[in-house]
């Protein structure tokens, strides 16, 4: 269980984060939910005020790549910090554009962090215990071909959330990450368009066709298309709780997965 919580949620315009901040607002806590872009703010204002949350759930747009929305986010008063936000670059690593590479780690690490960077050193300065939550993803514990870049910004963010946790303890700081299975709420499927701007059967070895083939037998799987209802139910659960795992994998069918993939991992051979 928890206290009612200030909830500040990036990525909330759609997703997980949208259908989450809704339910915690249910449930009673303030959500300062955040979209990307102007033209999902009021959308999602009306949407609060057709559901009677209009006194529960603030929308603000926090573009951040914009250093001037994040200056000013950090500036508000919450007691969660919900690095929600991202976005996915798939394809074969060894033929990615590197520049593309880059840029899907501007958004999933570098920008998050200096988001989580400006509010955690308010909350020292302030003696704030507060807590800090990243949605990770299964893919931040494990690395499917055709998937490296995306799963890899993920990585990134589990060593910096579990370094985060050790030195933010003695600030009474709590950090914790939700990983999701592939749940089908369209981001993984954007994702997977993602390559075929840039994929060229005349200069790549990798044929589009055959990328395309992999996705979408992916996608014809139940574990591709999972409802993502369960994740949301769980996130709901999750986000403002006081205490909990650090590392929060759903369903647990992939969970087990995941423990059994890093224990094969001692064997792999070359």
């Amino acid at each position: 269980m928890s206290t009612k919580k200030t909830i500040l949620i990036t990525g909330a315009g759609s997703g997980f984060g949208k259908y989450a901040a809704i339910g915690m607002a249910k449930n009673g806590h303030n959500i300062i939910a955040t979209a990307h872009v102007s033209s999902q703010v009021t959308p999602l204002r009306e949407e609060a005020a057709a559901l009677g949350l209009s006194d529960k759930i603030r929308v603000e747009r926090l573009d951040l790549t914009d250093p001037y929305d994040i200056k000013q986010a950090i500036k508000w008063d919450f007691d969660v910090l919900w690095n929600n936000a991202g976005m996915g670059e798939a394809g074969p690593v060894w033929e990615i554009p590197v520049d593309i590479v880059r840029k899907n780690y501007e958004v999933n690490v570098f920008l998050p962090l200096t988001l989580t960077q400006g509010v955690v050193q308010k909350w020292v300065r302030e003696g704030k215990k507060g807590k800090v939550v990243f949605t990770s993803s299964m893919g931040g514990l494990f690395t499917p071909a055709n998937w490296g870049t995306y799963v890899s910004t993920k990585h990134a963010l589990e060593a910096f959330a579990e370094a985060m946790q050790q030195e933010l303890a003695s600030y009474g700081i709590k950090i914790q990450t939700v990983n999701p299975g592939a749940y089908y709420t369209g981001y993984n499927e954007t994702m997977a368009d993602n390559p075929f701007r840039w994929l060229d059967d005349s200069v790549n070895f990798t044929k589009r066709a055959d990328l395309r083939k992999g996705f979408d037998d992916f996608f014809a799987t139940p574990e591709g298309k999972m409802d993502p209802q369960e994740m949301i139910d769980r996130m709901i659960e999750i986000v403002p709780a006081d205490e909990g795992k650090f590392r929060n994998v759903v369903p647990k069918v992939i969970e087990d997965m995941l423990k059994e993939h890093q224990l094969n991992a001692w064997e792999n051979k070359i």
